[in-house]
């Protein structure tokens, strides 16, 4: 048994929220999916006031640390004094999604390589693997607009996700949002790797693709999203391994 806040998934106290936040950031870094400084992933703190954690704004993702972030509330203020700015679209984003889903903890953005190509597809992600599996039918999809930078986007984002944990943005990105850090983070993870498979699939050529049948993908989707057998929430069996890793690379993360 261990006392370690980093594992305590589920949890509300701050001080393991913010430790999971850092862990989340230094895993999108060692899996490539980060973009210099910029992307986001925030965390709901507890609380009637909806106050947020987010990265501040110059900070590469592999240099955060569970001290770093920037604490907001849902109108961009900042709740305790910081050196740093937040990025203002990351702010958009992130406060649309919080504020319309009583149920996002934690909400997760990138502009990783092969999921911004599915995202200018016009048929988006398709049931070409088990990975991919679990989106079909559980995936919104949002138009691009430019930069986020306009407050009325917000109304748009949380429309357009809906009851959904992941949203495709247009020529963008992919948005994972998560009851715990881990879900979010591993929505992600198997989203890009999903699209990874599908990219290296349509290059041999479309008429070489094989889809399985609507009720197969059907079930499948089912089976991942309501945790059919030993299917556990999203992340959890995972994470301990995850934090093994970030502390066999480099234990700064937890400072």
């Amino acid at each position: 048994m261990t006392n370690d806040p980093a594992l305590a998934v589920g949890t509300q106290d701050e001080g393991a929220l913010r430790l999971q936040l850092a862990a989340c950031y230094r895993l999108v870094a060692h899996y490539g999916l980060d973009d210099l400084i910029y992307n986001h992933i925030s965390v709901r703190l507890p609380g009637p006031d909806h106050h947020f954690l987010i990265n501040p704004y110059g900070l590469l993702f592999s240099e955060i640390s569970a001290s770093s972030f920037v604490k907001i509330d849902l109108e961009g203020n900042l709740v305790e004094p910081s050196s740093h700015p937040v990025n203002r679209a990351g702010f958009v984003i992130h406060s649309a999604i919080h504020a319309g889903r009583e149920d996002a903890l934690c909400v997760l953005h990138t502009h990783s390589e092969a999921a911004t190509a599915i995202s200018a597809l016009k048929e988006g992600l398709l049931p070409l693997s088990q990975f991919a599996m679990r989106y079909q039918g559980y995936t919104g999809f949002h138009d691009y607009e430019g930069v986020a930078m306009d407050m009325g986007e917000r109304e748009r984002l949380i429309a357009d996700i809906g009851p959904h944990n992941t949203l495709v943005l247009r020529h963008h990105g992919v948005l994972t949002v998560g009851r715990t850090i881990q879900e979010a983070f591993i929505l992600m993870y198997y989203f890009e790797k999903a699209a990874r498979v599908q990219l290296l699939a349509q290059a041999a050529g479309t008429a070489l693709l094989s889809l399985p049948a609507p009720e197969v993908t059907n079930l499948a989707a089912r089976q991942f999203n309501e945790y059919h057998g030993d299917i556990k929430a999203p992340g959890s069996r995972e994470w301990p391994g995850f934090i093994r890793l970030l502390d066999r690379i480099d234990p700064s993360w937890r400072n």
